[in-house]
């Protein structure tokens, strides 16, 4: 099977959902001509023109109110925000508009609505370019969260959000643009709310997302030398999320860490944390163990950068505690 990078698989997402349907179209700050800034949208406006593929100011709270009276009547637009912290500017709209509206009109309107957006740190991007708050959105009812960690996963959930009737937040880490993977070139969707195992094991079960997901099976590499065999979770979706396959791994492992890369306080991580020990306090050998960020802004030196983001020997460390 050929290999693509993570920005091409989007890049084809889009291509094909804009190709199959005319009422997708795209909008963002310097998608365009530029191509975006981590070049997922590269092509587009050459092959769909600028009616379908629009530049935007720079003005978030514009550019989702407009997608979001866009979707009312009856389009499917792909807005573009260039990173995650941007989102917090069209907060309003995002929590108080795009999540509430369906509920708010009884299910009697449709928002087709596909929020994309980058994240995350590594890039020396400092303290407003940088964050992973996806736990923010995930706290609000009414949006669908997908973040997905490789290319395969990326361009097929990205299809079925586009599909999607409901508003979808669609999360890019800026550190997996040019990971490299598998990607069919025949058409696939993948559905929403459906985990995947990247790595099977008996012992302990890593539950993760985005980039972690490649932390994990870094660590799980690192546990294997040692005799311990660890199930590598990736959730790839985070509303909904896939609790049956997380009980179920965790019920047979016994054991569990969680891994992200957002802020520890009050993260997904703590939710699900909780959830598992609610449900499977007498199967669980040892506490579920978490692994994220420092609760600090992220720094800009990339040795203090690197210090607050967790990483493979974090969640070695923290699966090492629970199985020895």
């Amino acid at each position: 099977m050929r290999e693509i990078r993570y920005y091409e698989a989007l890049i084809e997402a889009m291509a094909e959902e804009m190709r199959r349907d005319e009422d997708v179209f795209l909008m963002g700050e310097d998608i365009g001509l530029f191509g975006g800034t981590f070049r997922a949208t590269e092509g587009l406006m050459a092959e769909f023109g600028s009616r379908r593929v629009r530049d935007t100011p720079i003005a978030e709270a514009g550019i989702i109110g407009l997608a979001l009276g866009a979707a009312f009547a009856g389009l499917r637009p792909v807005p573009e925000l260039m990173t995650i912290n941007f989102a917090i500017v069209a907060m309003d709209q995002i929590i108080n508009h795009v999540a509430k509206m369906g509920y708010m009109f009884g299910g009697q309107v449709k928002l087709p609505l596909t929020i994309r957006t980058a994240s995350g740190g590594g890039t020396q991007k400092a303290a407003q370019h940088s964050h992973s708050i996806e736990s923010w959105f995930v706290n609000a009812p009414g949006i669908r969260v997908v973040i997905p960690s490789t290319p395969y996963d990326a361009k097929g959930l990205l299809k079925t959000s586009i599909r999607s009737d409901d508003p979808v937040l669609f999360i890019e880490h800026e550190m997996l643009y040019s990971v490299k993977g598998p990607v069919p070139e025949e058409e696939y969707l993948i559905p929403l709310g459906q985990a995947e195992v990247k790595r099977a094991g008996s012992d302990v079960t890593i539950v993760c997302w985005s980039k972690m997901v490649i932390e994990a099976l870094a660590a799980a590499e690192q546990l294997g030398r040692e005799g311990i065999g660890a199930e590598v979770l990736d959730l790839r979706t985070l509303d909904p999320l896939d609790w049956e396959a997380v009980y179920d791994s965790v019920a047979r492992t016994r054991r569990c860490v969680v891994a992200e890369e957002g802020w520890r306080t009050v993260g997904v991580g703590a939710e699900i944390a909780a959830r598992i020990q609610e449900h499977l306090f007498h199967e669980l050998e040892a506490p579920v163990q978490r692994v994220a960020a420092a609760d600090v802004p992220l720094p800009y030196a990339k040795n203090l950068e690197q210090a607050a983001l967790p990483h493979a020997d974090d969640i070695f460390r923290a699966a090492l505690k629970i199985t020895t």
